[in-house]
């Protein structure tokens, strides 16, 4: 940095020590403002002291906030041990993930290759942007969902990346498992996937391979409202919304699945592999007698030049994909809700010292700011009502240069807690600023005195306050995410943009042990109204079921599968990936503040 003359001198520890003024550049004038009190001549060399809220350097002006100083001993006992923990469920999250970005059985894969066609994160990898990222949302969907039947990702693949320079929506069924067929969550995740686009004003792309509705689970999957008919619905509706729905059918497109190509504005074929029929060809041979091929059937040559079902016709599947980049480059250009600082700073700390700092033991405490000083640019943060509600950390930062308001847990949530992080939810509404919150939360404060002092109304205000909120809303469960303190977190009933989950974290009703204790009072107290028979052996052996299916089902793992979530990520891409979400969040317009009432 010798081109301003101001350096940073960090610690082992990654501790911001001083802001050296080297000699040669030592001149006044070329600071605008810079208080000369603080300046000392030490060994040939001038130190600043004392950094003030605000330096401006020739030419550029710094973030106006200070950075948050990190209290972190890497070489302490816990530092290590947390490290440790949590490196081990990220090498098994990386190993989980792997399993699911394979696809489906390498047999099916082999036959999907000679076919001539690309795998679908291959043709996501072709369709996007050189050197650009993805963001894939629901890695994990269908995990150990259907008991021995695997069903990797939700045989779909959805995310985000840009396209000839502009964000996209992109869905594409993975022929590889079941033949791309639509289990359960499939739906749910393409359904997903589309109201992702729908927040955010993304034109949506649909790389379609699939043998429509997996029959044997029909009952799930077609008649209610939120089935497989609401993926046509929210094409029909997104489009009148001037939302660009486009298709490259580069499979099979079966009978309900027809309409993905047929209901977008624009639609893609790919010739000999891509077929469109609402019935293939043995319902028709059962129907009419007919026999027929599927490409003469619904290929490319009849629906690009005879039914017009399809508008484009391409020879292979990187024809089609360059199809579909020139299709996005065409239309009009999509400017950010809020300007965009894009002078950013790095943190003043690794994001690898995380692991030392969270681990995986819910019951150890730690201090929030310690991870908002490894996420946000320069560790700068400027705290809202540092010393009221002490148990909630608030305040505003900037990710990549995009501002943001953030909430953390420091401990469960009190009255003050509560009644801070409605009053600071209000604040960044009413300023357009969008909301982070970081969830390690047991839940609201209980008991005689909590209930007396208005605990239910204040974490009512708070709750109101989430549910009302209009700005963009990222979630990241850095821990435990327990009853009502998910909801006052804005858990995913909130409507966050965006969700994730740490490996290390927790999400259930209460914790385990918690629950088993409950019960077991429960049980305690009827027999001794009944006189029944009630030890330590039969309390043990209520409990210890009711602890493992909650230590189950409190799993991100489970969480993920089940799409309670839009991915698990690893600490150390938690800057990267709340960055892209907010870039996301921010290609839709935000509306005016409108909240309901808060009882007083």
């Amino acid at each position: 940095m010798a081109n301003t003359g101001v350096n940073l001198f960090i610690d082992s520890r990654g501790r911001m020590k001083k802001i050296l003024l080297l000699k040669e550049c030592v001149n006044i004038s070329n600071l605008r403002y810079l208080n000369k009190n603080i300046i000392k001549e030490h060994e040939g060399k001038s130190f600043i002291r004392k950094l003030q809220t605000s330096v401006f350097l020739s030419g550029s002006v710094t973030h106006k906030w200070s950075p948050i100083t990190s209290e972190i001993d890497d070489s302490s006992e816990t530092y290590i041990q947390n490290k440790k923990e949590m490196e081990e469920v990220v090498k098994d999250l990386k190993k989980t993930v792997g399993k699911h970005v394979n696809g489906g059985d390498p047999k099916a894969i082999e036959k999907h290759k000679k076919r001539g066609k690309l795998l679908a994160r291959e043709r996501i990898e072709y369709l996007l942007d050189s050197g650009s990222s993805f963001l894939e949302v629901g890695q994990l969907a269908g995990h150990e969902l259907y008991g021995k039947e695997e069903v990797p990702s939700g045989s779909i693949v959805t995310g985000i990346g840009k396209v000839s320079g502009r964000l996209c929506l992109i869905a594409a069924n993975d022929a590889t498992v079941k033949g791309g067929t639509y289990y359960p969550i499939t739906v749910k995740k393409h359904l997903r996937g589309q109201e992702i686009a729908r927040e955010n004003k993304l034109p949506c792309i649909y790389l379609v391979d699939s043998g429509g509705a997996n029959l044997p689970r029909q009952a799930n999957i077609f008649a209610d409202r939120d089935h497989f008919g609401r993926i046509f619905y929210n094409q029909a509706t997104m489009s009148a919304e001037g939302i660009p729905q486009i298709a490259v059918v580069m499979g099979s497109c079966t009978a309900g699945g027809a309409y993905v190509p047929a209901m977008a504005d624009q639609s893609i074929i790919v010739r000999k592999n891509g077929t469109v029929f609402l019935g293939g060809p043995p319902l028709v041979k059962a129907a009419t007698g007919e026999v027929i091929s599927a490409e003469e059937l619904g290929g490319a040559d009849l629906h690009c030049g005879t039914s017009g079902v399809t508008d484009y016709y391409a020879v292979n599947d990187e024809h089609a994909l360059t199809m579909a980049r020139n299709v996005v480059a065409g239309l009009p250009e999509q400017k950010s809700a809020i300007n965009i600082n894009q002078d950013v700073e790095e943190p003043l700390y690794s994001a690898e010292e995380l692991y030392g700092i969270v681990g995986t033991n819910l019951k150890k405490t730690y201090d929030v700011r310690e991870i908002i000083a490894r996420i946000v640019d320069g560790s700068r943060f400027d705290e809202f009502k540092k010393m009221f509600g002490e148990t909630l950390v608030t305040g505003f930062s900037t990710i990549y240069g995009i501002p943001v308001g953030i909430i953390g847990n420091n401990g469960v949530l009190f009255g003050e807690s509560a009644q801070k992080g409605a009053h600071f939810i209000q604040l960044c509404c009413q300023r357009k600023i969008p909301l982070l919150f970081l969830q390690n939360i047991t839940g609201f404060m209980v008991g005689r005195e909590a209930e007396a002092s208005g605990i239910a109304k204040h974490g009512a205000k708070m709750v109101t306050a989430v549910a009302c909120a209009n700005v963009p809303k990222i979630t990241v469960v850095v821990g435990g995410s327990y009853g009502a303190g998910n909801y006052g977190m804005c858990g995913r009933a909130y409507s966050p943009r965006f969700m994730y989950m740490w490996p290390n974290a927790r999400i259930s009703v209460m914790g385990g042990e918690q629950a088993a204790n409950v019960l077991a009072q429960i049980q305690r107290d009827r027999a001794e109204a009944t006189g029944s028979v009630w030890n330590d052996e039969l309390e043990n052996k209520l409990k210890k079921p009711i602890i493992e299916t909650f230590e189950k089902e409190g799993h991100p793992y489970f969480a993920s599968g089940h799409l309670w979530d839009d991915g698990i990520i690893d600490p150390i891409d938690t800057r990267k990936v709340v960055g892209m979400s907010l870039k996301v969040s921010l290609n839709a317009p935000i509306p005016d503040a409108k909240f309901g009432i808060f009882r007083m």
